[in-house]
């Protein structure tokens, strides 16, 4: 993409894009991480901070366990593909949910299963078969709301990322959100309509002046005739 192409101009302030699909990249991987990279530092750590926080209260409230990646009979986690809008944060799970698989034998863990890290973003074991005991009920009736609240902080934290990752790719909008274009529009009509008023301050002046001499002339003459009158 032509390095032109990679400027915008918003609010009358050129911004400098750099590489679009380096700084998606950047912006997937780590919240606010393209902005940096775009020399966009403000927002970039407004993004960072705001959403690297819904991910870790979301995180803690489920107890750990609400990041993991499953796609098995009855635990097909689509959540996950909202979560992984985070970036960074939740690719320990896929290699957790690859160490799963390799362990899993005819729909069941097998035994010796040993989770990586302590079992950090680790899917439930197998099998989990909805209206049954297994560790995903287990892990309801230990945290209660907070596991379906944690759930949904996390995946909303991956969907604002997808926003972050477009406004890194794209720019802010291109239309102006300060004023300052229609403040400047509005000036050059009010510096119109001042000049169209002096010009008609001026003619009316002309009009009274050339009334002021005819009044003048008219009266001289008057006064002549009157004289000769008299004489």
């Amino acid at each position: 993409m032509p390095a032109s192409q990679n400027v915008i101009q918003v609010d009358n302030q050129k911004i400098d894009l750099k590489n679009r699909y380096l700084a998606a990249f950047l912006a997937w991987l780590l919240p606010g991480a393209g902005h940096y990279y775009q020399g966009r530092h403000t927002k970039g750590s407004l993004y960072l901070v705001c959403i690297l926080t819904t991910w870790i209260v979301g995180f803690a409230l489920g107890g750990g366990h609400v990041v993991y990646a499953s796609w098995q009979p009855g635990d097909k986690r689509w959540h996950y593909f909202l979560q992984a809008g985070v970036g960074a944060a939740a690719l320990p799970a896929l290699v957790q949910g690859n160490h799963m698989r390799k362990a899993t034998d005819g729909g069941r863990t097998k035994r010796g299963y040993d989770p990586l890290w302590g079992g950090f973003m680790a899917p439930p074991h197998r099998p989990v078969i909805e209206d049954q005991p297994d560790e995903i009920s287990a892990w309801y009736a230990q945290y209660g709301a907070g596991y379906e609240m944690g759930t949904w902080y996390t995946m909303i934290a991956g969907l604002l990322n997808i926003l972050v990752i477009y406004d890194a790719y794209s720019g802010p909008l291109s239309v102006p959100i300060s004023g300052r274009k229609k403040k400047g529009k509005q000036d050059d009509e009010d510096d119109q309509d001042t000049g169209n008023d002096a010009a008609g301050n001026d003619t009316a002046g002309s009009d009274t002046v050339e009334s002021s001499t005819n009044a003048g002339s008219s009266q001289t003459v008057s006064n002549s005739k009157t004289a000769e009158a008299s004489a």
